[in-house]
C-alpha cells in the first residue's frame, strides 16, 4: 500500500472488523499504526494483533486521536459508541462508518462536522473476495479518499457511488446478497431433494455449482447474462427451467420486491 494513513483507530473487531483488520496488516499497514477498541476481541484477534505489533484497548485512552476513525461495528451499538470515541475525532480526522442505515447526518450529529465515508461491505470481505459501496462527505480530502480507498480494497473492489442515499440501495444489492445467494444454494439442494437426490449429496451439487459459477463471473469478462446464454442450449434442460424462472411473475419481480424491502429497511435503521 501506497497510501499514508497515519493513526488508524478501528472501533469493533468483530467478523466485519476483523476481516479489514487482517487485510490491513497482510496488505501492508504498519501494526504501529492501528490501534483495536473492543471489550472482547476473540484470541485469534488478540493475536493477530500483539503479532502486529498493533495496540488493543477495550476503550478509548484519554488523550488518544485518529487520523482515520473506522466505524466497524453494528448500527444498533452506535449510540453507545459513538459519545465513546467523540474525542478521537478532530478537524483532520476521517470517520468511516460500516453500519447500514446510520447516515452522515446522524455521525456528524455525535461526532462533529468532520471528513466521513458511509462504507458497505459485504461478508464476503472475510476471505478477500467482497465488494464495498462508499459515499464520501465533501470534508474528505483527496488523500483521505485514497487513504480509505486502500483501507477498504484489501477485501475486494471499492465503488464509489454519486449520493449517499444510493447506500442504501447498495445495501439492499451487495450488503445483503450474499444470504440470498446462500438461500439459492438451500433452494437449489431442496429442489434436488424433492427430485431424488440424498439431501447431502443435492446440497453438495448445489453449492459446487454455485461457487463454481461465481467463479466463472469473477474470472471472466463477459456480462452475466452473455455467460447464461452460453449455458443455454435451445430447447435444452437449462432453457425448460429459465422459462419459468425468468417468467414475467417469476424471479426477476420477486428479487425487485425483495430488494426494496431490504433498502427501506435500511432507510428506517437510519431515521
Amino acid at each position: 500500500m501506497s497510501a499514508d494513513f497515519g493513526t488508524v483507530i478501528l472501533v469493533g473487531a468483530g467478523n466485519m472488523g476483523g476481516a479489514l483488520l487482517s487485510g490491513w496488516l497482510k496488505n501492508g499497514v504498519p501494526g504501529k499504526n492501528v490501534t483495536v477498541l473492543d471489550p472482547s476481541p476473540s484470541e485469534t484477534m488478540k493475536k493477530m494483533i500483539a503479532d502486529a505489533g498493533a495496540r488493543h484497548f477495550t476503550a478509548l485512552p484519554e488523550g488518544m486521536s485518529a487520523d482515520i476513525l473506522f466505524l466497524a461495528v453494528k448500527p444498533q451499538a452506535m449510540d453507545v459508541v459513538l459519545p465513546a470515541v467523540k474525542s478521537a475525532a478532530g478537524e483532520k480526522t476521517v470517520a468511516v462508518s460500516v453500519a447500514a442505515g446510520k447516515t452522515l447526518a446522524y455521525l456528524a450529529s455525535h461526532l462533529g462536522e468532520i471528513g466521513m465515508v458511509r462504507a458497505m461491505p459485504n461478508t464476503p470481505a472475510m476471505v478477500g473476495r467482497g465488494v464495498t459501496g462508499a459515499f464520501a462527505n465533501s470534508k474528505v480530502s483527496g488523500a483521505q479518499r485514497d487513504a480509505v480507498q486502500a483501507l477498504l480494497a484489501v477485501s475486494g473492489p471499492v465503488e464509489w457511488v454519486a449520493t449517499e442515499a444510493d447506500i442504501d440501495a447498495v445495501t439492499a444489492v451487495s450488503g445483503s446478497g450474499p444470504a440470498y445467494v446462500f438461500y439459492l444454494v438451500e433452494c437449489m439442494a431442496e429442489a434436488g431433494r424433492k427430485l431424488g437426490l440424498p439431501a447431502d449429496l443435492s446440497m453438495r451439487l448445489a453449492r459446487e455449482t454455485v461457487a463454481g459459477a461465481g467463479e466463472m463471473l469473477y474470472q471472466s469478462s463477459e456480462e452475466a447474462s452473455k455467460l447464461r446464454q452460453n449455458v443455454t442450449s435451445p430447447g435444452g434442460t437449462t432453457a425448460a427451467a429459465l422459462g419459468v424462472l425468468m417468467a414475467d411473475d417469476a424471479m426477476q419481480p420477486l428479487f425487485d420486491t425483495a430488494l426494496e424491502a431490504a433498502r427501506k429497511r435500511a432507510e428506517e435503521l437510519g431515521s
